[in-house]
């Protein structure tokens, strides 16, 4: 008003520290996506590998392999990872990835299944070992943990007629489990060995079908609450061992 001249450095500073930090978060945010990215690419190039090794690097003739595929596709991992993966399958030679399975307790006493694939057994049992030994958690001796879960394939779809499924799940000869029908949705359970005959006779019956959940996993014949200090124990728990390029699959 009086006429001077008033100096915005002040406030332009303010705003530079405050595009500094947004910067600094995306850029930890950016950071953060890309080595998850970088994990989930990792895992799925070394069970695609093995899938390919086992079986022959052929979608058509190796359901197992097909099934990984549509798997790694649906978790948005690029048809150049799975490519590479499955030409690395069919040369000569490559990694001797082997699966290792560990059990234990984790913090609150929750079981933990461990599922890895490793090319060097001393340097994965020393990670795995580390997550269990930095959280007072406990490994186990094979089969004393995992004889508490269930191990299934569960598929599950939006649907209604519970009835028209299980005949074709019958006229299929597939072994059910367990048909559960709930807010619109049916799962089915059953036999890991008999997952690609009921995902093929589901698909025959309902042409176009999606599936929500194909997988074969384990599931916990009873669970646990975990609440305060064990929780965030187990949460960081499962960060560390999620951390660890040689673990696969983790089931608590």
């Amino acid at each position: 008003r009086n006429g001077t001249t008033r100096s915005w450095a002040p406030s332009n500073n303010k705003g530079r520290i405050r595009m500094g930090r947004i910067f600094e978060k995306r850029k930890h945010a950016i950071f953060k996506t890309a080595a998850q990215n970088s994990k989930l690419y990792s895992k799925y190039s070394k069970q695609l590998y093995m899938a390919a090794k086992n079986g022959v690097p052929d979608l058509e003739a190796n359901p197992a392999l097909r099934s990984l595929v549509e798997r790694a596709k649906r978790e948005n991992v690029p048809s150049h990872v799975i490519d590479k993966a499955i030409q690395k399958a069919a040369g000569k030679g490559g990694e001797d990835f082997q699966p290792v399975r560990y059990e234990g307790f984790g913090p609150g006493g929750a079981l933990v299944i461990v599922d890895c694939l490793t090319d060097n057994n001393t340097r994965t049992i020393s990670e795995i070992r580390n997550c269990f030994t930095k959280t007072g958690s406990k490994l186990a001796g094979h089969g004393s943990v995992v004889m508490s879960f269930d191990h299934l394939a569960v598929l599950s779809f939006k649907g209604g007629n519970e009835e028209k499924v299980l005949e074709a799940l019958f006229a299929a000869d597939v072994a059910v489990d367990e048909v559960e029908s709930k807010d619109g949705a049916i799962t089915i359970f059953v036999p890991p060995a008999e997952f690609y005959k009921a995902k093929t006779a589901l698909l025959e019956t309902f042409p176009g079908l999606e599936l929500d959940v194909q997988e074969i996993t384990f599931l916990p014949q009873s669970t646990k609450t975990l609440s305060g200090e064990e929780l965030a124990l187990f949460e960081r728990f499962l960060g560390m061992l999620n951390d660890c390029d040689d673990v696969q699959e983790i089931y608590h």
